[in-house]
């Protein structure tokens, strides 16, 4: 059972039915005390880093994600802000991050010159760097959907699993033990998102 959690921060519906489609069974948490029992979670997200991080505190659901996912090391996957929140700080914000991984979240700086536009949004081909359950090395061409403004550079390059480009270079995925991130939308990303997220079932 796929665990989505739920914090008011984006439309986890699109999520869940992405699952469901695949086959896989989920279900939606929004409590302290119902993440205590999950078996693998999926942490999603869209908007400003602060106002996550604060939603996942008021209610005691971030003391019990950390001791889900570094306590009992249960497999979650973070999509778009919910990988940023798993980082150590964002330029976004001033709150701390749950610290997961050794990584800081800046924003896009794209020379003034630049044809490129912030948010990067739309489709973007993946550079796979190493082995990894949710996004193998045998499909070189995986294309996903990205929406925003901000990007994850870890301080440990073995975390990276896959880069993007948009104006240089940027962590598009991570990955240490059982904590996987990911910066684009697998829900939104058609056939190879429905690929990764039954990886992640499958894990």
């Amino acid at each position: 059972m796929i665990s989505i959690v739920s914090y008011g921060v984006g439309n986890i519906s699109s999520i869940a039915n992405m699952f469901r489609h695949i086959g896989v069974a989920a279900q939606v948490v929004d409590s302290a005390s119902a993440i205590a029992s999950v078996s693998k979670l999926v942490l999603p997200g869209v908007g400003a880093f602060d106002y996550g991080l604060a939603r996942l505190r008021e209610n005691g659901m971030a003391d019990a994600l950390g001791e889900a996912v570094l306590g009992k090391r249960i497999p979650c996957l973070g999509i778009c802000l919910g990988m940023q929140l798993m980082c150590r700080s964002s330029e976004e914000g001033m709150s701390l991050g749950l610290g997961w991984i050794d990584a800081h979240v800046r924003r896009f700086q794209l020379p003034a010159d630049s044809q490129l536009k912030v948010p990067h949004m739309g489709w973007n081909t993946l550079k796979l760097h190493r082995d990894d359950g949710l996004v193998p090395r045998d499909d070189h061409r995986q294309r996903f959907y990205f929406v925003h403004s901000y990007q994850v550079q870890c301080s440990n390059p073995t975390d990276v699993v896959a880069t993007a480009s948009h104006g240089h270079e940027f962590v598009a995925a991570f990955s240490r033990d059982n904590i996987h991130g990911v910066q684009f939308h697998p829900e939104k990303s058609h056939r190879y998102g429905m690929a990764l997220m039954k990886r992640f079932a499958e894990l």
